[in-house]
């Protein structure tokens, strides 16, 4: 058995969701016989990581510090195995431009957007463009901060008077915001296990828990409560697909995951839209959630993988790839 530091909480605003993934990771970890220490990630994360001396990490981090690559740089230093993927991978799929911008540059259909840093509408007048873009993405528009996951931050606009609010809601988490075509359909995840796709999880939210701005138009939005609150959605999986769709699915998850440098696990969004019957990517989490109502757990039910194998799974991933490498004179090893 190995002895385990769990990594949990953090000062994102993702620290509750991240303290229940934690929690039940951790408990999956005691019950297969491991040495668990849970470490909640605060200041004095490095010092403890160094006096516990873990055999790896497993890592239950949620958005700022645990996904964007942060705490793996830390481990990184350390020379400590750590699970899900390396730095530039998580660099590049925490940040939503950088990941959609990959995504079209490699021709993997994802609604189509732009993206301004905050500075460019103080310093450079991108205001005025606004009227161009909206023509061109046409409204509805998804706003939605570039980075942070569980759906926080994000507002519908329904005409350009609601534009203005939605942008300072995306600022008020992010100093860069996205500008998107709203996909109105089915909101899909594809959850990967050691590069393989597992069952598509369907949400189909049951009612709305915000105002008009927080709603998808014309449905109830799949938003942070409906994640999170147990009753909230109804989650269908294997989701009622044709063969078809479903292997469409399943290998633009998989693409997009090689694309972004995913490892170990990791869950894939997708949009079918209702009206052409196409599939959109939306983004990749790299640490997915490990909650009662996350996705990537019940993918892998329906996989016929329990909670407590999934976890062992992710962990045995970590424990294979190994310390990281030390850097060489002619420049650094690093992982994906």
């Amino acid at each position: 058995m190995a002895r385990v530091a769990l990594l949990k909480g953090g000062r994102s605003l993702e620290r509750q969701v991240s303290l229940r993934s934690g929690g039940r990771v951790e408990d999956a970890l005691e019950r297969l016989g491991h040495d668990v220490v849970a470490l909640d990630a605060d200041r004095d994360l490095v010092a403890r990581l160094q006096e516990v001396a873990p055999d790896a990490c497993f890592v239950a981090l949620h958005g700022r510090d645990g996904e964007d690559g942060t705490v793996q740089e830390l481990l990184e230093a350390l020379g400590l195995p750590y699970t899900g993927p390396g730095v530039s991978a998580c660099i590049r799929s925490a940040d939503k431009v950088v990941a959609k911008h990959a995504m079209r540059d490699a021709d993997i259909p994802t609604p189509d957007f732009y993206a301004f840093t905050e500075a460019a509408f103080k310093q450079l007048g991108a205001a005025d463009a606004l009227p161009a873009i909206e023509e061109r993405l046409a409204f509805p528009i998804v706003v939605k901060p570039a980075s942070g996951g569980s759906a926080l931050g994000i507002r519908f606009a329904r005409a350009a008077a609601d534009v203005p609010a939605a942008l300072v809601a995306g600022f008020s988490y992010d100093t860069k915001v996205l500008l998107e075509r709203h996909v109105s359909g089915r909101d899909l995840a594809v959850s990967i296990l050691d590069a393989q796709a597992l069952p598509i999880v369907e949400a189909i939210p049951r009612e709305a828990t915000g105002g008009p701005s927080t709603q998808a138009p014309g449905k109830p939005s799949y938003d942070f409560e409906s994640r999170y609150e147990i009753g909230r959605t109804d989650f269908v999986c294997p989701a009622e697909l044709d063969a078809e769709t479903t292997a469409r699915a399943q290998e633009l998850a998989l693409r997009t995951f090689d694309l972004l440098g995913g490892y170990g696990c990791a869950r894939v969004d997708l949009m079918l839209d209702s009206a052409r019957g196409e599939l959109f990517v939306l983004e990749m989490n790299a640490i997915p959630g490990m909650t009662e109502t996350s996705l990537l757990p019940q993918a892998a039910e329906a996989a016929g993988l329990g909670f407590d194998a999934l976890v062992e799974r992710v962990l045995e991933l970590a424990l294979a790839r190994g310390a990281p490498a030390a850097p060489t004179g002619g420049g650094a090893t690093r992982r994906p």
